[in-house]
């Protein structure tokens, strides 16, 4: 198979993105489903693909938690989650069945770390991690080309930062732990205890330092647990207009000149290199890898 076609899903808990080509330059525009219920869902994810050029393979980058053990029967499958509706959802297997093709399947952030760690803001690194954070808190770690996968997929967002002497008393509100990062920092909690999105509210309102605080931990955390060489920063809450320096602050003024030359630490951290396309190259990623 000379030149072979993919199909790309980024398979998101607002919309699903698909897309066909053969590499990030011919990807063919994407095209945006909302994400309602699985049936609806799948059912045009599966009917746009009928109308475009039979691919040779697809990968989907997915929401989670979900099943990325190929050697698990439930391989593919979204597992417990707080999206109505989509607990135990076989995704991999619907697409698998409707196309007869090989299936990649791993989640989005790992897609997007993949992705990031070819062609984008990490490419020729070997040790690299995609951050995500909008309606949830996700990162990726790819390692020498390769995921960091153990019993499960990594769930970054929901580690305990210290707490911002300025936020205290909000309970935080991820429904498994309460005050875990993404309880504290993902879009929901900052709707929740100021009303409006993080890029709506003023520039000195108190809401930007604290959410800098928070993310700058985690980015702190992930240097020291990896030495990771690159951490690229997505999500619609990195759309914010000047987050990305301040976590960036955070970072430098944590480190206290641990890593020696890398005083400023800060500038391992990016911005993804491929735009909002990153896990929708990650899924082409997945499909080329699926294939073989």
């Amino acid at each position: 198979m000379s030149d072979p076609l993919y199909g790309c899903i980024e398979a998101g808990g607002t919309k699903f993105v698909c897309a066909v080509g053969r590499s990030p330059e011919t990807l063919s525009e994407p095209v945006h489903i909302p994400t309602t219920d699985p049936a609806t869902t799948l059912t045009a994810v599966v009917d746009y693909f009928r109308r475009m050029p039979r691919v040779d393979a697809f990968g989907i980058a997915s929401f989670g938690p979900a099943d990325v053990d190929p050697a698990s029967p439930r391989f593919g499958n979204i597992l417990k989650t707080t999206k109505p509706g989509w607990s135990n959802t076989q995704l991999r297997k619907t697409i698998a069945e409707a196309f007869g093709v090989p299936v990649g399947f791993d989640t989005d952030v790992i897609g997007a770390a993949l992705a990031e760690a070819e062609w984008g803001a990490a490419a020729g690194q070997s040790v690299a991690i995609y951050v995500t954070v909008g309606t949830g808190i996700g990162a990726g770690a790819v390692i020498g080309g390769q995921a960091l996968h153990g019993k499960h997929h990594p769930e970054m967002g929901h580690i305990f930062p210290r707490r911002h002497p300025a936020d205290l008393e909000f309970p935080g509100c991820c429904p498994f732990h309460g005050d875990c990062l993404e309880g504290l920092a993902a879009g929901p909690a900052i709707l929740k205890r100021w009303g409006a999105s993080l890029s709506h509210l003023a520039a000195d309102h108190i809401a930007h330092e604290v959410i800098a605080y928070y993310l700058g931990q985690l980015a702190i955390t992930l240097i020291a647990v990896t030495s990771a060489q690159v951490i690229v920063f997505g999500g619609g809450v990195l759309g914010t207009p000047g987050l990305l320096a301040r976590i960036r602050t955070v970072v430098a003024a944590h480190n206290h000149g641990y890593w020696g030359e890398d005083d400023d630490i800060g500038h391992i951290l990016h911005a993804p290199g491929l735009g909002t396309k990153a896990g929708l190259c990650g899924g082409l990623i997945l499909a080329r890898r699926a294939l073989g």
